[in-house]
């Protein structure tokens, strides 16, 4: 019935299986794979024709993640999966990312990859599992597919580079000291196609290191793709690049005066709709069965890259009259948003953000239900792009998958530098509003949340700052390395490599190419332009603020810790919760305490801390003998009165204690409710308290004169 191949190899320290051939066998290609107890299915299907008229290609990549893969329900009402989690979203990016350049150029037919994790080990992260599955899959369907691709995860330890470590190696990274690189690497057997990574100030010299590292240590996983495809492999699909030449050359006729003009217009606005009328006085004067040529979008396209690529190649000067290596024009500004606690303006040319950082407490923390088990997190990163930003109407929806991938990708190259919750116990929501966009809007989310935090009163390690890289690579081998790419030179060049850091190093490494792999030299200088290009901008903006500020914004809260013992800890919180919403509703202070019995007492009012803080620590804490106590009388009898006078506790004024004379009753000086001062003598054979007021003066509080005391 079933026509099975499996293929196994030994990978790290776990054992790597490939197989085909018993489920889901109706589509164009299904492998699942398996690393330790991770197994991912991947599935690949394809348009065996491309839709009319269709001028892009429709790739579309989802990652699944069941919850029954790691034995677990899902939370929520509905109690099934619902819309992806950002980990997924994330997930299927990485997955794109590499594949997409390796279809045959021209390809346009529908191609749909579905990843689903059918099980977890808790060990193995899915994500590496999937993408090799994918890759697999792909490869052995007949897809016009210049694969196979492997893929691996690199971790940095006492300068040893690690091989796929532990999901819980890299959880909660900032909090390993130890561990100081999650770098994720996918490649061909020639080249790298995609990293993604977050750094603790690495070098650039070991970052390439973990590069080369990575991609040395997944060639055995493309042999054994191979292998597996040799085995496997389904015929390939009988596609023959279209030959649009003859268009090409009509169209660069046509229009390539006009073209090369608009292109140098350094505008963007006035660039782009020079570009436009050029394209439309093109099409103009073609005939109609030109104008419906499949074709004519891919030539245009090609005659715009031409003159942009080429005259950078052979000149060193781009579109906007920079040379190869030059930043645009900087302006910082931080502060500007006078309700906020922390905003800045960062514009670096035609791209600007509007960064506002917002402090929270504990109760703001994000609560993350992933599948080895639910986590909190106190950073939070949302980057919004609106249509506004680059001149264009549009719908304005919930964000894409762009939006979380440059927002997460702005996360990872801040976090790497925040105080630990320890020292600075707030949860940190950061958010970049994307007003103008013109290349690279995630590298100015992360400067202006770098001084956004900053103008906040964050205690920032040092300050970030990014910088994105672009590429040209002629057919002949020569290339240039541009340093702050334009938005229509990530359009039409060949890589898009974000590079962010500190002065020390890097926090995150970002890279993704169009074409079939980039040499280790070209990597090596995009580096090293990256560094100068990233230190212009560090000193740009230490300008506007070269640390964070000393003083919280007045509307922001204050928060006071405090560790209270664990056995105290229900006392603290009471029956159903009842001390705790007394504490809050008496001293106005938010009160979160945590398993550890750390407590967190936040507040914009210094007094609400402290009366939080008091009456914690009278639940908590115990008496002490010698200390003198102020305190209310809470009944009075025959032999004394006693006395409330540390937090919830109560003890006894014998009536010989009350005053340094005799009374007949110890109504004859005291009424229930009021306060006084007692010094604590000590605790009798049963734990009693015992407590005295006349070796205090009850006017002020001090210890009575010895000539007084009784």
């Amino acid at each position: 019935m079933f026509n099975e191949v499996k293929k196994s190899m030994q990978w790290g320290e776990e054992t790597l299986t490939l197989e085909t051939g018993k489920v889901a066998r109706q589509a164009d290609g299904s492998v699942i794979a398996t690393l330790g107890e991770t197994s991912v299915m991947a599935n690949v299907t394809f348009a065996r024709k491309p839709k009319p008229g269709q001028d892009f290609f429709p790739l579309t990549v989802h990652y699944q993640e069941k919850y029954y893969a790691a034995g677990k329900v899902p939370g929520g009402f509905f109690k099934r999966e619902a819309r992806p989690t950002e980990k997924e979203t994330l997930t299927a990016r990485l997955i794109d990312r590499p594949i997409r350049p390796l279809f045959v150029p021209g390809f346009k037919h529908e191609v749909l990859v579905m990843c689903t994790v059918l099980s977890h080990d808790l060990v193995n992260d899915p994500d590496m599992v999937a993408m090799i599955a994918a890759s697999a899959a792909l490869t052995i369907s007949g897809v016009p597919f210049r694969g196979p691709i492997g893929a691996a995860r690199v971790g940095f330890v006492d300068g040893e580079y690690i091989l796929n470590p532990e999901v819980q190696d890299m959880d909660q990274l900032r909090l390993k000291p130890e561990q100081r690189l999650d770098l994720v690497v996918a490649g061909t057997k020639d080249a790298v196609m995609m990293v993604e990574s977050e750094a603790y100030e690495l070098t650039e010299d070991e970052m390439l290191g973990a590069v080369t590292f990575a991609h040395e240590q997944i060639q055995p996983v493309i042999d054994l793709i191979i292998d597996l495809a040799e085995d496997a492999a389904k015929e390939p699909f009988d596609f023959q690049a279209p030959d649009y030449s003859e268009l090409y050359g009509v169209v660069k006729a046509a229009g390539e005066a006009d073209m090369r003009a608009a292109f140098a217009i350094t505008d963007k606005q006035e660039r782009t709709s020079a570009i436009s009328a050029a394209r439309t006085k093109i099409t103009e004067s073609l005939t109609d069965e030109q104008l419906e040529d499949a074709n004519l979008g891919s030539a245009l396209k090609k005659l715009e890259s031409s003159i942009l690529r080429g005259d950078v190649v052979k000149t060193g000067k781009r579109i906007d009259g920079r040379d190869t290596t030059t930043v645009r024009p900087i302006d910082v500004q931080a502060g500007l948003l006078p309700r906020t606690h922390g905003s800045a303006l960062f514009t670096r040319g035609e791209t600007q953000g509007l960064v506002v950082t917002t402090l929270g407490t504990g109760e703001d923390e994000q609560i993350i239900d992933a599948l080895h088990g639910n986590f909190r997190s106190n950073f939070l990163l949302h980057y919004n792009f609106p249509p506004y930003s680059v001149g264009e109407v549009g719908r304005v929806m919930g964000p894409g998958r762009r939006e979380i991938g440059h927002g997460k990708l702005a996360w990872r190259a801040l976090q790497a530098v925040l105080p630990a919750p320890t020292d600075f116990p707030y949860t940190i929501r950061v958010v970049s509003e994307i007003t103008e966009s013109n290349g690279s809007s995630s590298m100015a989310s992360v400067c202006g949340g770098s001084l956004s935090m900053m103008d906040a009163g964050v205690p920032l390690k040092a300050a970030v700052a990014g910088v994105a890289m672009g590429l040209i690579l002629e057919e002949d081998g020569s290339y240039a390395v541009l340093t702050d790419i334009l938005g229509d030179e990530d359009h039409l060049g060949d890589m898009d490599f974000k590079v962010a850091g500190t002065e020390a190093g890097i926090t995150s490494l970002q890279m993704d190419i169009k074409i079939a792999g980039i040499t280790p030299e070209i990597m090596k200088q995009a580096l090293a332009q990256a560094k100068d290009g990233r230190m212009h901008i560090l000193g740009e903006m230490g300008k506007a603020l070269s640390a964070g500020r000393q003083e919280f914004s007045a509307h922001a809260p204050r928060i006071e810790t405090m560790q209270v013992p664990t056995d105290k800890i229900r006392e603290v919180i009471g029956s159903g919760g009842k001390v705790i919403r007394e504490i809050v509703e008496m001293s106005g202070a938010k009160v979160d305490i945590n398993d550890d019995g750390i407590v967190k007492i936040a507040s914009p009012n210094a007094e609400s801390i402290q009366k939080a803080y008091d009456m914690i620590y009278s639940i908590v804490a115990e008496p002490e003998e010698g200390k003198i106590y102020k305190g209310k009388v809470v009944k009075i009898v025959d032999f004394g009165a006693f006395v409330n006078f540390f937090g919830k506790r109560d003890g006894l004024v014998h009536v010989s204690q009350i005053e340094n004379r005799r009374l007949n009753h110890p109504s004859d000086v005291l009424k229930e409710g009021q306060e006084v001062w007692v010094k604590l003598l000590g605790f009798d054979d049963r734990g009693k308290v015992k407590l005295s007021m006349k070796v205090v003066d009850q006017a002020t509080g001090e210890m009575a004169k010895k000539d007084d005391d009784a």
